[in-house]
């Protein structure tokens, strides 16, 4: 998830880490930090027989699974779509639009810093930056020109722990500070208000080589607003094609082993953000009520997709994904007095979305030397 290089040079200690290393989504996602990297389900086929004798340590993932992620570049951009606002509050007007385009550049990365057989740690970091373009520049809509201007961005760190208890019990559990809205300057950059923390932890059980499952909470912004949720890991092949990787409620996939370099999926995700976006001038409430100088946007999209990775080079893969959006909410709330109301209530249009994403893994023939312990 963000955007730092990892050396081969110091194989000792970087390559086991690098096997342990990948992804998730956003701030919102669990990322796949595992012990080692399942090799895919043909691989695994291949005169492996019954495995569970051979694994030592129990870890959230399976037999299928692609390769783990040290470096990700990804950009997704949307087709044209409806921008409706309405206002929630006396002062603030309504206003229609639409959205020529609407832009998200994600770039992230994974370090290892400890990787022992019953304890891993895993550092990530992250920016991501959405970009809207609108019909009219400017709008002469506050919050929309705003946001087309500065853009919104997240730059993030976050430290992952997954502990193996013995051949069956595992435990994982995440933590992440970010800054997360339209800062610009040094000054923007030091102010606490754009500050935003996520904590999940999970408890699970490595039933076999091919399933594994595990229950705990997420604590963020997966839903827009921060709020405390339960759920549940579901990592599943059924046979040498196909599988499941869940992380319930926030996403589901199906995939499908086409070979070794090449695998497809289908599915849901939902994400979440949590923005803090400065008015240029201040927003008179009313009687009691303090003006608003910033807002609060929450934003909550459902994406329904088709994604297919594939092996470039020994160490580059890609990824292409399509599908639609549906926007949830992209609602703007007072967050300067304490009653927290709604400002102004938004409502994108649906839109076909697709991206791109290339990412780093460690080297099939490093991965031969090295060795894979299940």
């Amino acid at each position: 998830m963000s955007l730092h290089t990892t050396s081969l040079c110091t194989k000792n200690y970087l390559l086991p880490g690098l096997l342990a290393l990948a992804a998730a989504a956003h701030a919102q996602d669990v990322p796949r930090i595992f012990p080692a990297p399942a090799p895919t389900a043909i691989d695994s086929a291949r005169g492996s027989g019954d495995l569970t004798d051979k694994q030592q340590f129990a870890n959230p993932s399976v037999l299928g699974m692609g390769p783990s992620k040290g470096i990700i570049l990804h950009y997704e951009r949307t087709t044209p779509f409806s921008v409706a606002a309405s206002s929630q509050v006396a002062g603030v007007n309504d206003y229609n639009t639409d959205a020529r385009r609407n832009g998200k550049l994600i770039f992230k990365g994974y370090i290892p810093a400890w990787n022992r057989p019953h304890l891993k740690v895993i550092v990530g970091l992250n920016y991501d930056r959405e970009e809207f373009k609108f019909r009219e520049q400017p709008t002469n809509y506050g919050l929309f020109d705003n946001i087309e201007n500065k853009g919104l961005k997240s730059t993030g760190v976050q430290l992952a722990v997954i502990r193996p208890v013995d051949a069956v019990h595992w435990y994982l559990a995440r933590v992440k500070g970010e800054l997360s809205g339209d800062y610009t300057s040094s000054t923007d950059i030091g102010n606490t208000n754009y500050f935003r923390g996520s904590l999940e932890a999970f408890y699970g059980w490595k039933r076999s080589p091919r399933f594994s499952w595990g229950v705990g909470f997420q604590y963020g912004y997966t839903f827009g607003r921060l709020s405390l949720y339960p759920a549940i890991i579901y990592n599943r092949t059924f046979n040498d094609r196909w599988g499941i990787e869940a992380l319930f409620p926030a996403r589901v996939s199906v995939r499908y082993n086409a070979s070794e370099r090449s695998l497809f999926y289908a599915g849901y995700s939902v994400d979440g953000f949590n923005y803090i976006v400065a008015l240029r001038q201040e927003l008179p409430l009313g009687p009691g009520k303090q003006p608003l100088r910033s807002l609060e946007l929450r934003e909550t999209e459902v994406k329904f997709r088709l994604r297919w990775e594939r092996e470039l080079l020994s160490f580059l893969w890609l990824g292409a994904e399509g599908g639609y959006r549906y926007n949830h909410a992209f609602d703007a709330f007072d967050r300067t007095n304490t009653d927290r109301e709604r400002i102004i209530r938004t409502k994108l249009g649906g839109a076909p979305y697709i991206s791109l994403e290339l990412f780093a893994v460690p080297p099939r023939k490093l991965l031969g030397k090295a060795g894979v312990r299940r």
